[in-house]
């Protein structure tokens, strides 16, 4: 398949290559990617992308490795939001920007205004909710105009349970036909085993110093990130019990038990922004992939028992008192990997990440019929992470299919990417499946 001629400088550049997603980004596109690729990897370290550059070389040294671009500084010297000359200058020659550089709330945003004023195609791997609304707030307008199509949250956070909803509404529509829309629909992560890394603890620790409150709880309303509103916002609240509520244990036919996830409003916004994206879509083949007027959206997590269920909901809570703590935030972060550190190599190879989600179908005629699905990986997490970014972008930048749907220029979710991106990662080793049981 033929890459996309664009006239610019590079097919693809990793902002942030020398960090830790930003090497196991770079590395997936050294091994997987077409080795006719024009890219780059981009930081502020020369010293540290050449000795990227050279472990890339021995991965493959039967390709042309990547060239190095130095962004000495992102911003301004007198606007902290406002991109520096460098890095706009880097944007306009650059087709698609895979930027790891975070955390998101306080160095995110150069690089998105970068991108949506240049027309150049934008993926992240941030999980801070917030930054998101923020940039869609400020930069939907600017995008839609330049052409620029830009993903955020593609990474762990958020791609598995967006893209498993689609395909387990997907499954629903191909056993009760094309109109059948998609109703209660609930994921359950069965298997997290992984050690955050640096930058994600940094995320964690610094979310309440980038955002007040009043900026979180706006953010995290339901479908306060939809680009329409949802005819009953409230229904997955309605559809959960107050033990629930309480207790953060519920038992779900086919999923079984589970308990409070640490990632579920995080995953729920993108959920809820695909949800609106679809429904408002001008192109009929994604029209025909919308959920409908009474889908929602939860998501647990699978415990061993009940108690380590109630041990999962309350140590949660007692997390969120942590970071709401500034003495006790500071005294946890010197625990922790800092930015740029995480887990060994090694180590990482044991980590693996499992979904199980089940859709039930919106009919008027009552049915037992459920779509189920699964979707996994063995291996680091955070290499996945940059495999669901590299390959997002190879499919924006191979797929011409998938470029005529999205139409032009916005802010996107990782199912809009379709089954192309789901066949790809299948083929990196992020397998999804789905069919359809009975309850």
């Amino acid at each position: 398949m033929s890459l996309k001629q664009h006239g610019r400088d590079y097919d693809i550049v990793v902002y942030g290559a020398s960090g830790y997603t930003g090497k196991y980004t770079a590395q997936h596109i050294t091994t997987h990617l077409p080795t006719s690729l024009k890219w780059a990897v981009a930081g502020r370290s020369r010293s540290k992308l050449e000795s990227l550059v050279s472990r890339l070389k021995e991965l493959n040294p039967d390709r042309t490795p990547p060239s190095i671009e130095i962004i000495s500084s992102s911003t301004t010297s007198d606007d902290s939001t406002k991109p520096s000359a460098e890095l706009e200058s880097l944007c306009r020659r650059t087709f698609i920007l895979l930027t790891t550089v975070g955390p998101y709330g306080s160095l995110g945003e150069p690089a998105f205004a970068a991108c949506a004023s240049s027309g150049t195609h934008y993926f992240d791997v941030t999980g801070e909710v917030p930054f998101v609304h923020k940039m869609i707030t400020k930069y939907s307008s600017l995008a839609s105009q330049s052409g620029a199509k830009m993903f955020p949250q593609i990474g762990i956070e958020s791609a598995p349970s967006d893209l498993l909803t689609w395909s387990l509404s997907q499954e629903l529509k191909r056993e009760f036909g094309e109109d059948t829309k998609t109703g209660e629909t609930t994921l359950s992560i069965r298997t997290l085993r992984s050690a955050p890394s640096g930058g994600t603890l940094a995320t964690v620790f610094t979310i309440l110093e980038n955002f007040s409150l009043s900026e979180l709880r706006e953010a995290h309303k339901p479908y306060a990130l939809s680009p329409v509103p949802h005819p009953n916002p409230d229904l997955a609240e309605a559809r959960t019990s107050w033990t629930t509520k309480l207790f953060g244990l519920a038992t779900v036919p086919i999923l079984g038990l589970g308990t409070s996830s640490v990632a579920a409003k995080t995953d729920a916004a993108i959920v809820e922004r695909t949800w609106g994206l679809l429904s408002q879509s001008s192109h009929q083949r994604k029209q025909d992939e919308s959920y409908g007027p009474n889908f929602s959206f939860k998501q647990y997590m699978k415990p061993r028992n009940y108690l380590t269920g109630l041990a999962i909901h309350f140590g949660l809570m007692v997390l969120g008192l942590i970071m709401a703590t500034p003495f006790l935030r500071k005294i946890a972060r010197k625990f922790v990997y800092q930015p740029g550190e995480g887990a060994d190599e090694e180590v990482a190879k044991r980590d693996e990440l499992e979904f199980w989600g089940v859709a039930k179908p919106d009919l008027k005629e009552q049915t037992r019929k459920r779509a189920f699905g699964r979707c996994w990986f063995r291996g680091p997490v955070y290499y996945y992470t940059g495999v669901l970014m590299a390959e997002a972008a190879a499919t924006l930048l191979e797929e011409e299919s998938v470029d005529e749907q999205l139409g032009g220029g916005g802010i996107y979710t990782p199912a809009c990417l379709g089954q192309p991106f789901i066949d790809r990662l299948d083929k990196a080793g992020f397998h999804f499946e789905t069919k359809i049981m009975e309850e």
